[in-house]
């Protein structure tokens, strides 16, 4: 699976801003442990921007590489996933959903 459409590329060109307003247009997850990505920008065509969760209990913003999170090798042959179903919410949408 692509982890990135043109469609998605477009909606993450034009978030450039203020963290608590861009919502995130691409989750990808680890589909054996609990890593999460919510990217709300693209850098350029390999650096993309948003909350990066590895599942130890310390989310935090910043950078990641989209050819990285590409290579990456899990167990059973899987690989970083896009979650196709994910629906667009601002950060300050979800931090009121999380409480």
């Amino acid at each position: 699976m692509k982890l990135i459409t043109e469609e998605i590329k477009t909606k993450l060109a034009s978030n450039k801003g203020d963290a608590n307003v861009d919502k995130p247009y691409l989750k990808l997850f680890s589909p054996t442990g609990a890593a999460t990505w919510l990217i709300t920008e693209m850098v350029d065509e390999d650096t993309l921007f948003g909350l990066c969760d590895l599942g130890m209990g310390f989310p935090e913003l910043g950078y990641v590489s989209l050819q990285e999170l590409e290579s990456v090798e899990l167990p059973f042959g899987l690989k970083v996933e896009r979650d196709m179903y994910f629906d667009s919410m601002t950060v300050g949408e979800l931090k009121k959903e999380s409480k």
